[in-house]
């Protein structure tokens, strides 16, 4: 069941059966990306679906940057921190760029803003598969991008863990509202 004012999106199902595959993709895979990776699976860990499993157990969640800016870093400390201010763990993270070669191995393709959903279509991405992140949440309204928390402060870091956990919300309603017609 969905929460209240949560959007339920129709995604598509999975390429070959579970786990369900998504990927984060930011600009350097060291702020917004990685924090939308960890709370979408906390979300999932505390949702049920089907037989009592955790969501979480059924999903393989991964994230990327648009570019190599970053390649091999950990989260920007700030990410972790806001993470941890917002109950999340600040798991282990290494970031990478997204590579075209990896486009068919995912289900779900979810960009942080239109600049990487315009690069991952670029690079060929299914519209179908292709998703901007606050399209998930229903008070949004039309902003379409999570802004690049970078330069910011501890402020501007928590404004972007909400702006993220709201939408992975959203994620996690359609996810469990489609979960039968995804690994069917």
């Amino acid at each position: 069941m969905t929460q209240p004012g949560l959007p339920v999106i129709d995604l598509p199902p999975a390429r070959d059966g579970l786990p369900y595959r998504i990927v984060f993709v930011c600009t350097g895979n060291i702020c917004r990306s990685p924090m939308a990776e960890v709370i979408t699976k906390a979300l999932a860990a505390r949702t049920t679906i089907a037989g009592g499993r955790p969501m979480a157990d059924h999903l393989e969640l991964s994230s990327a940057g648009t570019g190599p800016w970053h390649e091999g870093e950990p989260m920007h400390a700030n990410t972790a921190a806001a993470l941890i201010r917002g109950g999340f763990p600040a798991e282990g993270h290494i970031a990478h760029q997204f590579l075209t070669s990896r486009l068919a191995h995912f289900d779900l393709i979810i960009s942080l803003d239109r600049r990487h959903q315009q690069t991952l279509r670029g690079l060929g991405a299914s519209p179908e598969r292709l998703h901007l992140l606050r399209t998930f949440d229903g008070s949004s309204g039309a902003a379409a991008d999570v802004p690049d928390p970078y330069y910011g402060d501890d402020a501007v870091f928590d404004e972007c863990r909400e702006m993220i956990t709201a939408a992975c919300a959203g994620l996690v309603a359609s996810l469990a509202a489609n979960w039968a017609s995804l690994t069917a």
